[in-house]
C-alpha cells in the first residue's frame, strides 16, 4: 500500500519530531553521510567527460527520484511512520517560514559565517558535523535570499512555464537547451547573474551555503526541496500523459551525447534500474 508524503507545512508536532530523529539517526550511523558522498561522485556537469545522470541530463528527474527513495527506506528503517515531505517554495516563502523553524531544520546562518545556530542541525548540538563538502567547514551553513546579492524563490509562473511544455527534454540533452520540462524544471538558464538560475537551481541558491554545489546533501532541506520537485514531475506527468521520458533511443555514435546520456530503458547509474522503471512510483508512494 503506497505512503504519503505531506506538505511540510501540514506535518504535525510529532510528525517533525520524528523526522528529526530519524535523520538525526541516520547520521550517527554514518549512512547520511553517504548519501552527500554519492551526490558528489554523481554531480558531472555537461563541460566533463563521460557518462552524466544526475545533473545537467535527461535522468536528472529519474536520478533523484530514485535517491530520494533510497534515502526514505533508510529513514523508515529508523522509523516505519516516516516520510520525506516536501517543501512548496512558491508558497512558503519567508526566511522565517516552514521548514526554517526550530523544532525542523532551523533558521538562516548567522551573518559573519553563515553558521546556522538554531534547531537540530547546529553545529553546537553535536550531532550534524559535515564531513564531506567542498569546503573544511564543520558546520552546516545557509545565506536565505543571498544578503548581499539578493534573489527571489521561484513563483507559481516560473513553476507554469516549465509545467506547461508538453516535451519532456530535446537534443543536445544537456544545461544549453531552452526547450522541454526537464531543463526548464531544473533551471539552467542563459544569460549571467541571477537570471541564469531558474527553478529547481533558483532554490538551491536562494538557500545558499552548504546548498550549492555537489555536497547539497549536507544540507536537509535538499530532501523536502527535490521531493517538491519530484511531486512537479508528476504532475507534468498527469497533464501530459502521452508525453515520456526522452530520449527514448540512446544518441548514435556521430552525437555529442554519444554515450553521455542515459535513454529510457538504459541502466540509470549507479542502480541496476531504467528511467522507464521509475516513471511511475504510485504504488510506492503519493502526495497529499
Amino acid at each position: 500500500m503506497a505512503y504519503i508524503r505531506k506538505d511540510v507545512s501540514t506535518l504535525t508536532t510529532g510528525e517533525r519530531r520524528r523526522f528529526v530523529r530519524a535523520l538525526l539517526e541516520l547520521k550517527r550511523r554514518g549512512e547520511y553521510d553517504e548519501f552527500v558522498r554519492m551526490h558528489i561522485d554523481y554531480y558531472t556537469s555537461d563541460g566533463e567527460r563521460g557518462l552524466r545522470t544526475a545533473h545537467m541530463t535527461p535522468s536528472f528527474l529519474p536520478w533523484h527520484r530514485r535517491f530520494l527513495l533510497d534515502l526514505e527506506k533508510a529513514l523508515r528503517r529508523v522509523d516505519p511512520s516516516v516520510t520525506v515531505p516536501y517543501w512548496d517554495w512558491t508558497r512558503d516563502r519567508a526566511t522565517t517560514s516552514v521548514p526554517w523553524t526550530a523544532d525542523l531544520l532551523g533558521g538562516n546562518g548567522r551573518r559573519s559565517d553563515r553558521q546556522v545556530m538554531t534547531g537540530p542541525f547546529a553545529h553546537a548540538t553535536g550531532n550534524w558535523t559535515i564531513r564531506d563538502g567542498v569546503t573544511d567547514t564543520e558546520f552546516l551553513t545557509r545565506d536565505l535570499g543571498r544578503a548581499r546579492d539578493p534573489i527571489g524563490l521561484p513563483t507559481k509562473a516560473d513553476v507554469e512555464w516549465a509545467l506547461s511544455d508538453p516535451v519532456y527534454d530535446v537534443p543536445p540533452w544537456d544545461s544549453t537547451v531552452t526547450r522541454g520540462f526537464r531543463n526548464k524544471l531544473e533551471g539552467w538558464g542563459t544569460g549571467r547573474g541571477s537570471t541564469a538560475w531558474l527553478n529547481h537551481n533558483r532554490v538551491h541558491r536562494w538557500v545558499g551555503g552548504a546548498m550549492v554545489g555537489g555536497a547539497s546533501v549536507n544540507d536537509p532541506v535538499f530532501w523536502l526541496h527535490h521531493a517538491f520537485i519530484d511531486l512537479l514531475w508528476t504532475r507534468w506527468q498527469r497533464r501530459h500523459r502521452t508525453h515520456r521520458y526522452l530520449p527514448a533511443e540512446p544518441p548514435l555514435p556521430d552525437s555529442s551525447q554519444f554515450r553521455r546520456v542515459v535513454a529510457r530503458h538504459q541502466r540509470l547509474p549507479p542502480w541496476n534500474v531504467t528511467p522507464d522503471q521509475l516513471e511511475d512510483a504510485g504504488r510506492i508512494y503519493r502526495y497529499a
